[in-house]
């Protein structure tokens, strides 16, 4: 138990601490995407919004409750740095409320965002938002307030970790929040989108980013994908699901049939959630933000999602414009931009939260974790060959 306790630590902390990796994204594998990404492609193109994880992959074998094996984490998203302390104007929506997002009741009352978005597993909502109010006390941003409303989000990730175990502590949120940057984010299997599957591939966490021509404001989205059947999947409109049907999870040793390694059936419905954060410097009101959460829906729909019966899919967006718009004296001057010039952003809502979703999946590798539930990723070179019959790979 010792070493096991060991192991974890140390892989806690070298992932933390890892900087961005570098692997194929979307345009690298040539699929054709609609708008013009910003010079990340990344959420944190909105300058100021930073991103921290903190991943925890520890065990293999049996399931063990309260020993492992240990496939989690959190991911922490600061709109206008984890420095500040300045809320952002804020709207939500849900397109199926299997799911949690604590806070939105005081973001709908309030119109603001007061402080990170943290995303986890489900069973570590509750640690991860007590977590946060301890570290802004740490902070010192409580001394004229005596109450927080943390947003805390999660996704399921119950086949490849003993959830059941609480293994996130307040320890690896602080750590999520402390590491945050601005810059290259990392994606796939790290921070909250460790142990997530998505269309029955690895899933987990994905970014992308769109400029709005005109205007020049940057929309960047961020999600945690959990979510979908492997049938409906579709990229840049081809039945990628249906062309790749094998791969699906299975007990490990996977090769042949029967016995443990026999295909888990219990993972073939559409069964999972998904979290998109959208940021945007464009200057909107909450109505108008809740307007804007709303569009991150037709993005998953691109991508075949259903939203499920079972499924938690909830959206959260922010501007980080109206620095100051919370001020407790005088008259707060405020920007709007007028609801006629709207619809731009919404379309680049929907392009990057499909490619954000894209993204996800291509950095996530496959994943064996408890019980020895092996999770495949998606193929590069196997996608690159269907999208090339259906003539959809960009030269």
């Amino acid at each position: 138990m010792k070493v096991q306790a060991l192991l974890l630590t140390l892989s806690a902390a070298a992932l933390t601490s890892a900087p961005a990796q570098r692997h194929e994204r979307a345009r690298d594998v040539r699929i054709p995407l609609e708008g013009t990404p910003g010079p990340l492609d990344a959420i944190t193109d909105v300058a100021g919004v930073e991103v921290g994880h903190r991943t925890l992959i520890a065990g293999g074998g049996k399931l063990v409750v309260g020993k492992g094996p240990v496939r989690t984490g959190v991911t922490a998203i600061f709109p206008r740095g984890r420095a500040s302390d300045d809320p952002v104007f804020a709207g939500w929506f849900a397109m199926n409320g299997n799911g949690e997002m604590t806070g939105t009741t005081w973001v709908d009352e309030s119109g603001f965002l007061w402080g990170p978005v943290m995303i986890t597993n489900t069973h570590s909502v509750g640690v991860v938002r007590d977590a946060v109010i301890q570290w802004v006390v740490r902070q010192g941003r409580m001394q004229h307030d005596e109450w927080s409303l943390p947003v805390v989000a999660e996704t399921w990730d119950g086949g490849l970790n003993d959830i059941n175990g609480f293994h996130v502590t307040k320890e690896d949120a602080w750590a999520a929040m402390d590491s945050a940057r601005g810059g290259p984010v990392a994606e796939g299997s790290v921070g909250g989108g460790t142990g997530m599957v998505c269309n029955r591939f690895k899933g987990g966490i994905g970014t992308a980013s769109r400029r709005v021509a005109g205007d020049g404001y940057t929309v960047g989205v961020l999600v945690q994908c959990n979510y979908g059947a492997r049938a409906p999947l579709r990229i840049a409109g081809v039945p990628v699901g249906r062309e790749i049907p094998d791969l699906l999870p299975c007990r490990a040793p996977c090769g042949g049939g029967g016995g443990r390694s026999a295909r888990d059936a219990r993972r073939d419905d559409d069964v999972g959630s998904i979290i998109i954060v959208v940021a945007t410097d464009a200057p909107l009101l909450p109505h108008q933000l809740k307007r804007i959460a709303k569009r991150a829906a037709l993005g998953v729909g691109r991508m075949g999602g259903l939203a499920a019966h079972s499924s938690g899919d909830i959206f959260i967006a922010f501007s980080t414009a109206n620095p100051h718009a919370s001020r407790d004296s005088g008259l707060a001057q405020i920007a709007m931009a007028p609801d006629e010039r709207i619809t731009p952003l919404f379309e680049a809502t929907v392009q990057a939260t499909e490619e954000a979703i894209v993204n996800a999946m291509l950095a996530a590798e496959t994943m064996t974790g408890a019980d020895d539930l092996t999770v495949y990723a998606l193929p590069h070179d196997r996608l690159r060959e269907v999208l090339r019959r259906y003539n959809r790979l960009n030269p």
